[in-house]
């Protein structure tokens, strides 16, 4: 196996910070908006640079979305910046009448999502997004793996016309994929091709998924690790050419099963290759406070939980 190795760990958000920023030098059409979290959101750089192209919301997140529209309408290119339970769960009339159904060029970006949240708790770990955005029509939805990756999806949504939905987070992770990558909205990253089980995983389960490769092929066993960075549209072909090669599926994510990537794999692969599929993510429940790494653990979110889904979904071929 391909071995990932990692020189430096930054947080996926900065990734953010850093990709706006860029866009700030290169695109004057790009304006930031926050809901009073910019340290959060790493959004200083792009202040700094352009106070003119900055609206600061206030707690006010469903303003922030309607402002975020009426700057589509005017040309712009707005971000829409807060923390993922904010941007998403609290104003999800705003962007499903005023953003999806309108079709407008707005680029919702989210901060502190999923379980790594950590010591806020159950009522700031949003684990439904991803469900709620995929339902939309047109909607983009992204979950990008690793800071230079979240870097180049904020840059790439910018080429994009139409609603997207950016999820990134808090904790500090490796830093894996190559800092000058092309981000392709809706293209698979094979990491690994194997030949005895398809392991699809998605933002901070990428990482996981890799270490658990690395496990199994210690126990002479195969894997295939995709990176589905875009869960809106799924990359349908990357999918169905690795299953047809392998036979079984497991997927991971920092999410509810219901509604999220498993959930869109299950999906295409009954209308067009029914197999076993194993799902590694949160099942039917809320969060709670404590450590990124004590959540992950709990909750099953980690390498050792994607091994014993890989056996699993093995014996079942």
């Amino acid at each position: 196996m391909k071995k990932y190795t990692y020189t430096d760990k930054k947080d996926t958000r900065s990734g953010f910070g850093a990709g706006i920023a860029e866009l700030g030098r290169t695109n004057p059409k790009v304006v930031a908006l926050c809901a009073d979290l910019v340290a959060s959101l790493k959004l200083d750089d792009f202040i700094k640079e352009n106070p003119e192209r900055f609206v600061q919301c206030g707690i006010s997140e469903a303003n922030m979305i309607g402002v975020s529209a009426g700057l589509a309408i005017s040309g712009y290119i707005p971000y829409a910046s807060t923390f993922a339970n904010f941007g998403s769960g609290r104003v999800y009339d705003q962007i499903r009448q005023s953003v999806a159904y309108s079709n407008l060029n707005v680029k919702i970006a989210v901060s502190h999502a999923g379980l790594t949240l950590g010591e806020d708790g159950a009522t700031h770990q949003i684990l439904e997004d991803l469900a709620m955005m995929r339902a939309l029509p047109g909607m983009t939805v992204i979950n990008p793996c690793d800071y230079n990756q979240t870097k180049a999806a904020t840059i790439a949504l910018a080429d994009h016309v139409g609603p997207a939905y950016l999820r990134f987070g808090r904790p500090v992770i490796p830093v894996f994929t190559p800092a000058d990558q092309k981000f392709e909205i809706g293209k698979a990253w094979m990491v690994k091709e194997g030949k005895d089980v398809t392991i699809i995983a998605t933002g901070h389960l990428v990482w996981e998924a890799i270490q658990a490769g690395e496990i199994l092929e210690q126990e002479g066993i195969d894997t295939e690790i995709i990176n589905i960075h875009t869960i809106k549209p799924l990359d349908e072909e990357a999918i169905l050419r690795s299953v047809a090669k392998t036979g079984c599926v497991v997927t991971a994510e920092e999410h509810q099963l219901n509604g999220g990537l498993g959930e869109g794999v299950c999906q295409l692969l009954s209308r067009t290759s029914p197999l076993p599929v194993e799902m590694v993510g949160v099942d039917n429940s809320f969060g709670e406070s404590g450590t990124p790494a004590q959540l992950m653990e709990k909750y099953g979110l980690n390498a050792a939980s994607i091994v014993e889904k890989v056996k699993k979904v093995m014996s079942r071929k």
